[in-house]
């Protein structure tokens, strides 16, 4: 592993209002990643974990402590600057699919690219592969409500891999699937993982979804309780 961590935060905090009714979120919250980890976080409800997936993804700031991204100060940076970072360096997946309704799913896949001004051609051809690489290639020009929930799912993966993140932010991805879709879904994440060294940290309230994982993060109270990394077989 590099010795630069993708991900550092070091004694975060995130507190939402102020005086009596002022939340605490995170609290002192220190976590390295390092390149080619596949991570879920786990903890009840409102134990930190979303809102520590939020300030990872620069979808939200947090009120006290540093956090670098690749080696880089985050905190430093501006909104559009956040923004650069998400688009060319983050790849996001969600419980809800967030997919377009009356986009087909090629469409769907190349929306980072158009974000990013790509040509037509180009961003064609690369959603294309990304959705040849999550199985669905023939259903190209389907839009969702055409697809299975895991479909949709997939469609979702195929967005986030399009741009060729660093990190894949997957909250609760297998929340709204049934059980032969989640293990879909997760055996297609963790050869991401394995195959193609995609770093992964993934918010999950499944155990078995959290089992696919190297290392498990245990959240309680806005702090990290546990910090636990597994031994697999070769």
């Amino acid at each position: 592993m590099d010795d630069i961590p993708v991900i550092e935060l070091k004694k975060i905090s995130r507190i939402y209002g102020k005086g009596d009714i002022a939340v605490r979120a995170l609290d002192g919250v220190d976590l390295r990643v390092d390149a080619g980890e596949f991570i879920a976080i786990m903890g009840p409800s409102g134990s930190g974990k979303s809102t520590a997936m939020n300030v990872i993804g620069c979808l939200d700031s947090p009120t006290s402590g540093r956090y670098r991204f690749m080696g880089y100060e985050v905190a430093g940076l501006s909104r559009d600057q956040r923004a650069l970072l998400r688009r060319h360096y983050l790849g996001f997946i969600f419980q809800g699919y967030n997919l377009l309704p009356r986009a087909s799913a090629l469409h769907n896949v190349e929306l980072p690219l158009i974000y990013m001004g790509q040509a037509r051609a180009v961003r064609r051809k690369a959603a294309l592969d990304a959705l040849r690489k999550v199985g669905l290639e023939a259903r190209a020009h389907h839009q969702p409500n055409e697809l299975s929930g895991g479909q949709q799912q997939r469609v979702a993966i195929a967005r986030a891999l399009v741009g060729n993140p660093k990190v894949i932010l997957a909250d609760e991805p297998t929340g709204n699937l049934d059980t032969k879709s989640s293990v879909e879904i997760m055996d297609m994440l963790r050869g991401l993982n394995r195959d193609s060294g995609l770093t992964i940290v993934m918010v999950t309230h499944e155990q078995d979804m959290a089992n696919y994982a190297d290392r498990l993060i245990w959240m309680v109270d806005g702090r990290i309780d546990r910090d636990e990394r597994k031994v697999r077989a070769a």
